[in-house]
């Protein structure tokens, strides 16, 4: 975790809790957080996701792993302490989301295990619901797919610390929810993670 450089700063806490935002909402707050393979299905699932929850009347927000590098981690490249790096900051993002009671959809190769449990441990930490969705889909099927011709590239030496091709892949050991993606229906996926909301809670239809 980043150490805290700043002194002299202290947490002002407010008067209006995540509970009454959580009662206009109608529903609480959580971080779905989408990894996998680049190829693998995150954003179109999570997309897909977005749209059934806010026919739903359920607020949830995604943040995306290019959108995010186009903006508030743009200064960051691919090496090991920049992945890490650009994990910790989105998982504070999605924190913040969280707290006013969003659903935040986060998706995000996040390729080290390490670097997704900090997040988890954040979340956990401060009482926030934490679930982990692991997009599984062989390199093979990801690879076929390359909708952003970024396995094609890696292959051919254009593109370096590329995950599954010359960068490691560590895949979850406990998710709270495991996807087949090049087995499953986009359908299927969705209503497998409504169901998980569903029993911890965070959604009531």
């Amino acid at each position: 975790m980043a150490e805290q450089k700043a002194t002299n700063v202290h947490w002002h806490e407010g008067d209006i809790t995540r509970e009454h935002r959580g009662k206009i909402l109608g529903h609480k707050g959580a971080t779905l957080w989408f990894t996998g393979l680049s190829g693998s299905g995150k954003s179109t699932v999570a997309v897909e996701l977005e749209g059934v929850l806010h026919e739903m009347g359920v607020l949830s927000y995604r943040l995306d792993g290019d959108n995010v590098r186009m903006g508030i981690n743009k200064n960051l490249g691919f090496s090991a302490e920049d992945r890490t790096e650009n994990i910790r900051r989105i998982g504070e993002v999605a924190k913040l989301f969280v707290d006013t009671g969003v659903i935040a959809l986060s998706s995000f190769i996040s390729p080290y295990r390490e670097d997704r449990d900090q997040v988890r441990k954040l979340h956990e930490d401060a009482g926030m619901a934490f679930i982990e969705v692991f997009v599984d889909c062989s390199l093979e099927a990801a690879e076929e797919r390359d909708p952003k011709g970024l396995y094609k590239k890696a292959r051919a030496g254009e593109i370096k610390n590329f995950t599954g091709i010359d960068d490691p892949y560590e895949a979850p050991e406990n998710a709270e929810v495991h996807l087949r993606s090049d087995q499953q229906s986009l359908d299927e996926e969705v209503q497998q993670i409504l169901s998980v909301l569903r029993e911890r809670g965070i959604i009531n239809q």
